[in-house]
């Protein structure tokens, strides 16, 4: 634990506990696994731990993650990051947004996942000082180790102004979301009357992952055609609905495996291990057939590998009474600094979704971050403005296929939007407030715009690059008055045969409106 503690910097973010990695630092390994010839060996405990696994075999460490959980999903142990659910924190266990991957496995998944289906663990009787999760995962040798297989529930959130059941089926009836809101005990040793009413998330999405040609990390064909453009890999899902309306701070983690057909990877376990007739380490091939031949370069530690990307903390806001019932997007930015090869395997700036269709009933949140000290180390400046900095801004144009943006004046598109963010904000004040970043947050003076950071107010002008504007800019939530459509340009990193930084905007009608349309032109032609 003392060199856990250690590795902690206050510079970087932990989003897990100290106690979840000390649980799996304690909790055997899963004997069952296929680790191929790669010797797990015993932890300073005795056993070999949860720490390590085949493409783990040493125990690192990274983070607080525990190494078993990483490699190997649906994981057959609660994800809860402390002994029990804390109404100060209110810290949930991790949360299955998604599996992408072979639809035929989709049943199996749903069916394991910890969202709607409680998982066990041991949990030891010992004084309220001591350690209480058990080695055991397994209840047969939990109990031979004194411990109680305990039973834990996920949840989305605890509703703690509901105390009855009652109210708690009452607020189940009415909630109109995916999730499922539950009257019972978090884990099942709480005492008695001690049931509280929690948010379930949904039924995590699964389906096929998007297709790509070998050792190539960009375009893909979507799968079901959904679109006729090329786009980098991306997975677009709702956001969690939050019934307490409460604002909570999230994090996102996004899990890719690559694996091997050379042996079945869904039905071969721990009594093939150290068989090289499945598998071996840098295996020799008799090619010719007279003892002599060549190599074959394949790691065993590699061979069903997990990686991983990690966001920054990110907060999801309670909607206002208007936006109740409403669609929104999130329209903002991805990639980072730098060219096409500084800033490979990611991407260089993009708005995303850079061709977006909604209708008038729908909302659209135009937002976006970024730092004013990236840590490239110098090597991925190529840009424009000052190094090291990001900036963005969204101004109309005329065709995709030019350079030059509309002024202001001319942009006629904001004419059919309202903010719903800012309500005081004119149509010209979101269009200045989009093209400068928030430098300028209205013409003049407003109810949420200090006269002296408006255009008429500033006494210093914006910067040509954007220097002096936010790096980041929680922008507006849009509403939409009449069908319209707008493409849209980010001035300070377009440029022309080096990078583009461009998007579309399309307005329609109401789904109603649509549908009647329909309607009546059938009635048409069959009159």
């Amino acid at each position: 634990m003392k060199g856990t503690y250690k590795g902690i910097k206050v510079t970087r973010g932990l989003h897990e506990t100290v106690w979840w990695y000390d649980t799996c630092r304690y909790r055997e390994a899963n004997g069952g696994l296929f680790t191929a010839d790669q010797e797990l060996a015993e932890d300073d405990i005795g056993y070999v731990t949860a720490s390590r696994t085949r493409q783990n075999s040493d125990g690192g460490r990274s983070g607080l993650e525990c190494p078993e959980e990483r490699d190997y999903f649906p994981y057959w142990v609660p994800t809860l990051q402390s002994e029990s659910w804390d109404d100060t924190s209110q810290r949930t266990p991790w949360i299955d947004a998604a599996w992408l991957g072979n639809e035929e496995k989709c049943d199996w998944i749903k069916e394991n996942s910890f969202n709607n289906n409680a998982k066990y663990r041991c949990v030891l009787s010992t004084s309220d000082d001591a350690r209480k999760y058990g080695r055991s995962i397994t209840e047969t040798d939990c109990v031979a180790e004194g411990g109680n297989w305990v039973k834990f529930n996920s949840f989305l959130e605890v509703l703690t102004d509901i105390t009855s059941q009652e109210d708690c089926e009452s607020a189940a009836a009415s909630d109109g979301s995916s999730n499922s809101i539950v009257w019972d005990k978090l884990r099942s040793d709480d005492s008695d009357g001690s049931e509280v009413c929690f948010v379930q998330a949904p039924v995590l999405t699964c389906q096929q992952a998007p297709w790509t040609r070998v050792n190539h990390l960009g375009n893909t064909y979507n799968y079901d055609q959904s679109s006729k453009y090329p786009n980098a890999s991306r997975f677009e899902f709702e956001l969690p609905h939050f019934p307490s309306g409460e604002a909570k701070r999230c994090v996102l983690r996004i899990r890719y495996n690559i694996s091997t057909t050379d042996y079945d990877g869904w039905n071969t376990y721990s009594d093939s291990n150290n068989n090289t007739d499945i598998i071996e380490n840098d295996p020799d091939i008799d090619l010719f057939g007279d003892g002599s031949g060549v190599e074959i370069a394949l790691n065993t530690a590699q061979v069903g590998r997990t990686f991983q990307d990690r966001s920054h903390m990110f907060q999801i806001l309670p909607r206002t009474d208007e936006m109740a019932g409403k669609t929104i997007y999130n329209l903002n930015v991805r990639g980072k600094r730098g060219n096409i090869v500084q800033t490979f395997p990611a991407t260089e700036y993009d708005f995303i979704p850079d061709k977006l269709t909604v209708t008038v009933d729908d909302l659209v949140h135009v937002q976006w971050t970024g730092s004013n000290t990236h840590t490239n180390n110098n090597e991925g400046n190529a840009g424009e403005g000052t190094d090291g900095t990001d900036r963005h801004n969204m101004v109309q144009m005329n065709e995709l296929s030019e350079s030059y943006p509309f002024t202001i004046s001319e942009a006629d598109f904001w004419d059919s939007v309202e903010s719903l963010t800012d309500p005081s904000a004119s149509s010209v004040d979101i269009a200045i407030g989009l093209a400068s970043s928030g430098y300028y947050c209205a013409t003049s003076g407003t109810d949420s715009c200090p006269a002296d950071e408006s255009l008429e107010g500033r006494d210093e002008k914006m910067d040509n690059k954007m220097n002096n504007a936010p790096a980041s800019y929680f922008g507006h939530v849009l509403k939409f008055t009449k069908t319209a459509s707008m493409n849209y340009v980010c001035t300070r990193n377009n440029s022309f045969s080096n990078r583009s930084q461009k998007g579309s905007l399309w307005v329609t009608e109401s789904t109603m409106a649509q549908v009647r349309k329909r309607e009546e032109n059938k009635m048409s032609k069959a009159q």
